[in-house]
C-alpha cells in the first residue's frame, strides 16, 4: 500500500467539513421560521402628530391578503408590515414593507397568511 499524502487527507477532511456545513445551513434555511405581518395604517406615521413611532396596527381585515400571496406591497391606506416589534400602545416599528422570501407568515392576530415551506419563497396561497 503506497504511503498517503498528508495534504490529501486534509483535503478529504475539508470536504467532509464543508458538506456538514452546507447540510446544516440547508436545514436552518428550510426550518419553519415564522414572520409576523402586521396590518398597519399608512397615515398613522406622518408628521409631528405621531409621537409613538412606527405605524398604528389595525384589524387584519383592512389589508389585502393577496398582497402577501403575490409578494406585492399595498399602496392603499392599509398595508402589511413585516416583522418589527409591537408596543403596548398599538404601534409597530423596526420591520419592513418587504415580505420575507421564505417561511411562514402569520398575522399579528395569529392567522396563517402564507404557509411558506421548502422552495415556496413565502408566496404560496393558503
Amino acid at each position: 500500500m503506497p504511503p498517503q499524502d498528508p495534504a490529501r487527507r486534509l483535503s478529504s477532511r475539508a470536504v467532509k467539513i464543508g458538506m456538514v456545513s452546507a447540510l446544516s445551513l440547508t436545514l436552518v434555511a428550510c426550518s419553519s421560521k415564522s414572520t409576523t405581518a402586521w396590518c398597519v395604517d399608512r397615515d398613522s406615521r406622518g408628521g409631528f402628530t405621531n409621537t409613538k413611532g412606527g405605524y398604528r396596527v389595525v384589524p387584519d381585515s383592512y389589508c389585502n391578503r393577496s398582497d402577501i400571496n403575490n409578494g406585492t406591497v399595498g399602496y392603499g391606506r392599509y398595508f402589511w408590515y413585516y416583522g418589527g416589534k409591537r408596543t403596548g400602545s398599538g404601534y409597530v416599528s423596526g420591520g419592513s414593507v418587504v415580505g420575507p422570501r421564505s417561511g411562514k407568515i402569520k398575522s399579528g392576530s395569529g392567522t396563517t397568511l402564507s404557509r411558506g415551506g421548502f422552495g415556496s419563497h413565502g408566496r404560496s396561497g393558503s
